[in-house]
């Protein structure tokens, strides 16, 4: 099957339009949280929320007895929220550790889950049947509905997100600053870790317990390599996210059996390590070029500078040196290569068997040094814009 059959079954296949459709809200929410969340240094949040919120799912499932979306979702939420707050107050008032303290809720709160689950399913409630697909996700089960309750708390949410764009915003960068102006940043705090309980809610469904937690954390990772702007990093992470979502539920209808949940994550880690990988602002491969194009460079200043640093000895900014007098004064450069290289950009000059600067090369080195001493030298990676 190519592409464009794979993409014409959106249109024509409900199951795969429907599923579709779960995915790419999913993504998209999850991405503009997962942003926050990672920039707030708070990634594995998302891995608390989602397991917190399986017994809030199985509790609603004993209250109503049935399976019906939404009451499932408040369920989900309220205890997620729970989770979450526990986990703070955990942080605030006692000596343990965040790490620690994440660890501990999610730990009672999943264990609690699996085993009001396990109670349910001895029951013989017939009704109960495949709730347990909460853990790892059900998404070829979505029916319209539910698809549309999930955009709807999905719009919800974004429009929150911009509602409250300047107070985040601050929230991430400078809380205290923000407090200082008069925001309540505790009240910002839970408002913004609610929504993010909500998105990992939406996709519980879809995506299961175990692996809501990715959704929370990678498109956020992936969009982070891109830019150093808070407005294009929510954007792009959310496109990943959407993208993550609706590849990997194309992919998993190609083979019967083939989980949606797990191939949705897998896509979205696809993504990250690409961006990992590839992206122009910090990834791994172009880091590794600017820095051997950093070396090269500083290797021709090096020679361009000795080569006239020697001349100006002699009285003649032009007066040339011998091969072995310049590797003499740069053992550790490979001095005939970039010698080389300078002659091809018009910079050095060979005179029988000897090198020299060409007036260019004069004029380029007297610039570098009137820069020096002008501007001086530094560096630094620029930190994330706010705007």
């Amino acid at each position: 099957m190519n592409i464009s059959e794979l993409l014409n079954l959106i249109f024509t296949d409900y199951t795969i339009r429907t599923v579709a459709l779960g995915a790419a809200v999913i993504g998209l929410v999850s991405g503009v949280l997962s942003a926050y969340a990672v920039l707030r240094k708070q990634s594995l949040m998302g891995d608390v929320m989602s397991h917190a919120a399986l017994p809030g799912v199985v509790i609603a499932f004993i209250l109503i007895g049935v399976k019906a979306p939404l009451p499932l979702m408040i369920g989900a939420a309220v205890a997620g929220w729970l989770g979450t707050l526990l986990m703070m107050t955990i942080t605030t008032q006692t000596r343990i550790k965040e790490d620690s303290a994440m660890g501990i809720v999610l730990a009672v709160f999943f264990g609690l889950g699996v085993a009001l689950l396990s109670w349910v399913q001895r029951q013989g409630n017939a009704n109960q049947s495949g709730l347990d697909k909460f853990i790892f996700g059900r998404a070829a089960a979505l029916v319209q509905d539910e698809v549309v309750l999930m955009a709807v708390l999905g719009l919800v949410v974004l429009a929150l997100v911009m509602l409250f764009w300047k107070e985040f915003k601050l929230l991430v960068f400078d809380r205290e600053y923000a407090a200082t102006i008069g925001y309540n940043v505790r009240l910002l705090d839970i408002v913004l870790t609610t929504l993010i309980v909500v998105a990992v809610v939406i996709g519980l469904e879809t995506v299961g317990v175990v692996l809501m937690s990715a959704m929370i954390v990678a498109p956020g990772v992936a969009a982070r390599q891109w830019t150093d702007r808070l407005g294009v990093m929510v954007v792009v992470s959310g496109v990943f996210g959407a993208l993550a979502g609706v590849s990997g539920a194309l992919i998993s209808s190609l083979e019967r059996g083939l989980p949606t949940g797990p191939v949705i994550v897998l896509a979205i880690s696809v993504l990250t390590l690409g961006s990992l990988l590839f992206a122009p602002n910090r990834g791994v491969i172009w880091e590794r070029i600017r820095a051997r194009r950093n070396r090269r460079q500083l290797r021709a200043t090096a020679v361009l500078e000795t080569l006239y640093d020697m001349a100006v000895h002699h009285g003649d900014p032009l007066h040339p040196h011998a091969l072995g007098t310049i590797r003499a004064a740069l053992p550790e450069s490979n001095v005939t290569y970039v010698l080389r290289k300078l002659a091809n950009e018009g910079l050095v000059r060979e005179v029988s068997g000897a090198w020299a600067l060409t007036p260019a090369g004069v004029e380029q080195v007297q610039a570098m040094l009137r820069n020096a001493r002008v501007e001086g030298t530094g560096t630094g990676e620029p930190g994330m814009a706010t705007a």
